[in-house]
């Protein structure tokens, strides 16, 4: 719990970016400058009222925010112990959270004279929601994407395409989100004066681990005020997928001043075995990677090591910097779902409640499920981070039905 004056998010991070000794930014020279313009340009307009009155109609007319809380009624009385409770951001225009941000990080864009963005993405869904952004502004779009991720993620390629963006296959390395990020600066560098790199998630140097949060707090926000309406009173345990992190820090910056446990849920993979997991704030140490410090998982030569989760939004070997704060503080707690953990609770949604989620989604939920039967007269809300229309193909080519 925060006990400073100052509102946590009013507290952190500091002017450079840093959450404790996590955050900052270690980038060249060249990207230092445009990264201390695009910080000037948020802050200017941050505090512009028409900017704000521009990104709520936004959020209102374009998003179809504010998405609901919905009481997963079956899933409650199947397992017979908490009342478990959904944040639909699957319900949210694109069809995840990441819209929230992209719309932010191209108001940004265009209000800085900006002609192009690029992007990086693992399961598409930063990728959809920037290339939406980008046809709304009117602005080019790139979007990197390993090629691991688009054989697994046909669906969300060819929405991107549709959408106007040009798709650059990451075709080194591991092939997934590191690589994509890797590829993605790379091209940001060759022209940074007419594009912007819209970063997906709450990592990167600083403004981006604050701008993005900042963007994704609506989501605790309304969570915040819809929980106390529906049951007149906070939920005790808020949780949320964490790979790097955007969907957790919005819902946990709705609660962060209360007294709610918070649970990030890493992707344990395979298993504990580094090469064979995600979870960075489980098993990683303190070192920098694309720009910022925090918590990642290293080889033995301590470079960012091979990681793998059944889920490609969470395959990243860092996570965010205010992630690795609050975790070091004992603000949150962080917990491990396995793939095939992640994915029975795929099912169990699917068939059980008429929800179909994004595998992401489905590690906060099957760690709903599996602490529920001994927490009755509690309630846990989970953060459905996005709905699972892209991993449908994946799901049936590798698990079936799940029959």
């Amino acid at each position: 719990m925060n006990t400073n004056k100052l509102p946590y998010l009013k507290e952190f991070p500091n002017s450079q970016g840093y959450f404790g000794k996590f955050g900052g930014s270690f980038v060249p020279e060249e990207i230092a400058k445009q990264m201390q313009e695009i910080n000037e340009a948020y802050n200017l307009i941050a505090q512009n009222s028409d900017f704000i009155a521009e990104l709520r109609k936004i959020r209102k007319h374009f998003q179809g925010r504010p998405t609901p809380i919905y009481f997963a009624h079956n899933l409650t009385q199947k397992y017979k112990g908490a009342g478990i409770y959904l944040k639909r951001e699957d319900l949210n225009h694109t069809g995840a959270h990441k819209l929230n941000h992209c719309m932010g990080e191209g108001l940004l864009a265009k209000f800085m004279g900006k002609k192009k963005l690029i992007a990086e993405t693992g399961a598409g869904q930063h990728g959809v929601a920037l290339a939406t952004a980008a046809a709304y502004f009117g602005l080019e779009c790139e979007i990197h994407m390993g090629e691991v991720d688009i054989a697994k993620e046909h669906p969300n390629v060819v929405r991107m395409k549709l959408l106007g963006a040009k798709v650059i296959p990451v075709s080194f390395g591991a092939k997934t989100l590191k690589e994509a990020v890797d590829s993605a600066f790379e091209a940001y560098l060759k022209d940074p004066i007419n594009s912007m790199y819209a970063i997906g998630s709450v990592v990167g140097p600083h403004p981006f681990p604050k701008m993005v949060r900042d963007f994704q707090a609506i989501v605790g926000i309304e969570s915040h005020e819809q929980f106390l309406e529906m049951t007149g009173e906070l939920p005790d345990i808020v949780c949320a997928c964490v790979g790097g992190g955007s969907n957790a820090m919005g819902i946990f910056s709705g609660f962060i001043d209360d007294c709610v446990k918070l649970v990030g849920v890493e992707p344990l993979g395979r298993g504990s075995k580094l090469g064979e997991h995600a979870a960075s704030l489980t098993y990683g140490s303190e070192g920098i990677i694309h720009g910022f410090n925090s918590i990642m998982l290293k080889d033995s030569k301590g470079e960012p090591a091979s990681v793998h989760s059944v889920a490609s939004g969470l395959d990243y070997p860092s996570v965010g910097p205010e992630h690795a704060f609050l975790h070091s503080i004992s603000r949150t707690d962080v917990t491990t779902i396995s793939d095939k953990e992640a994915i029975r609770a795929f099912f169990e949604l699917s068939r059980i409640e008429g929800i179909i989620p994004a595998i992401e989604s489905s590690h906060a939920l099957a760690y709903a499920l599996k602490i529920a039967p001994d927490l009755k007269g509690k309630k846990i809300l989970v953060n459905l981070s996005g709905r699972g229309d892209k991993d449908i193909d994946f799901v049936v080519e590798n698990y079936g039905y799940g029959e």
